[in-house]
């Protein structure tokens, strides 16, 4: 993720809406990638002061402020295109939903950021039928909410993917609910930018390597995703992982099916490209060295794709100071991950299906 320059000076960030230095509206055009300051020209019409065109403000922008996304002017719709892929939203009668959404949109935004950095396709329902991308952010029913842990799995909501369609419980975006979840799961690293890159990962398998030639090499790496998902699931539920499970998974959730590997694998390289992304744009330096990353536009146009080496080398010394900082403040581990050999053989496959796709 990188900043933006407004047309005042400032620094302005993914999910601002106005500059605080000039006072000017903000609007996200995601057809150039620019968070740009806006001029008004009539109602929720504007003209972009990056580009000089004209877009609207998207309907959950100036109805409920959950997004800061534009519209290009030509475009009929009255959603952006992050906005566009959503099915559900979560019922906005109930009083703290707008905020809970506002959270999960603001998770989602910065996923699309990276899919659409990295060039992997992005398309709503529309566009593609068959498989396009889709999201539904539902809650549990509220009536019964107090007997969470008498209901079975069929009566909550979970969060997951299928076919296409992936589901957000907005418990999720509630710190306290998730840090809960995450101590009774015994999980190092549980936020809800993960849940949505692990699920996007699930979308990928089903869009990229299902069926395609991918899938012999995945069989070879990830394991044998025609296993029985379901016993696999009952199994780690009931016995819990392997206990030298940390050699091959990059988590103990990963070694319950190959898809699950694949989904935690995938989600790690979504966090290691956006992290190195950050640091780059930041001039961050580690012993001497900027960070490499996956592509610019210079690289791009040269042709040029950075190496999986380039990038672990520069992962494995930005996260041994993250990890000497974290400890100097006395908290816990920014990177609490440990890459074998195995786990880095999935995640060069992974770079190199992003890099071919």
């Amino acid at each position: 993720m990188i900043n933006f320059p407004c047309v005042c000076g400032n620094t302005l960030y993914f999910e601002n809406s106005q500059c605080m230095s000039c006072g000017r509206k903000l609007g996200y055009l995601s057809d150039v990638g620019v968070l740009s300051a806006l001029e008004p020209v009539e109602g929720t019409t504007y003209r972009a002061l990056s580009n000089n065109r004209v877009y609207r403000s998207c309907r959950n922008y100036h109805q409920y402020e959950v997004c800061n996304w534009m519209i290009p002017g030509q475009d009929p719709g009255q959603l952006c295109q992050s906005c566009r892929l959503n099915e559900i939203i979560p019922n906005l009668a109930e009083g703290n939903n707008i905020k809970l959404w506002y959270r999960v949109e603001k998770a989602k935004r910065r996923l699309l950021y990276t899919l659409t950095r990295l060039g992997l396709p992005v398309h709503d329902r529309l566009q593609d039928p068959e498989s396009g991308l889709a999201f539904r952010f539902m809650e549990d029913d509220p009536a019964t909410i107090e007997f969470l842990d008498e209901l079975s799995p069929d009566e909550r909501v979970m969060t997951g993917h299928s076919a296409g369609t992936i589901t957000i419980n907005l418990a999720e975006a509630d710190p306290s609910a998730r840090e809960e979840i995450r101590e009774q799961m015994n999980e190092r690293y549980r936020t809800l930018l993960g849940h949505f890159r692990h699920e996007s990962g699930h979308y990928y398998w089903y869009r990229l390597i299902s069926g395609g030639r991918w899938l012999d090499e995945f069989r070879d790496l990830f394991g044998d995703e025609r296993a029985d998902y379901q016993s696999a699931l009952q199994d780690y539920y009931a016995n819990g992982p392997s206990r030298d499970w940390a050699e091959s998974w990059i988590s103990a959730y990963a070694s319950v099916h190959p898809w699950e590997d694949f989904a935690e694998t995938w989600a790690h390289y979504l966090h290691m490209t956006d992290t190195l992304e950050t640091a780059r744009h930041y001039g961050v330096k580690v012993r001497g060295q900027r960070m490499a990353v996956i592509s610019t536009e210079a690289q791009l146009a040269s042709g040029y794709r950075v190496s999986m080496s380039e990038l672990m080398d520069d992962w494995g010394r930005l996260t041994e100071a993250l990890n000497a900082m974290s400890r100097s403040m006395g908290l816990p581990d920014t990177y609490p991950f440990f890459l074998t050999d195995k786990i880095k053989a999935k995640l060069a496959m992974i770079h190199r299906l992003v890099s071919e796709t």
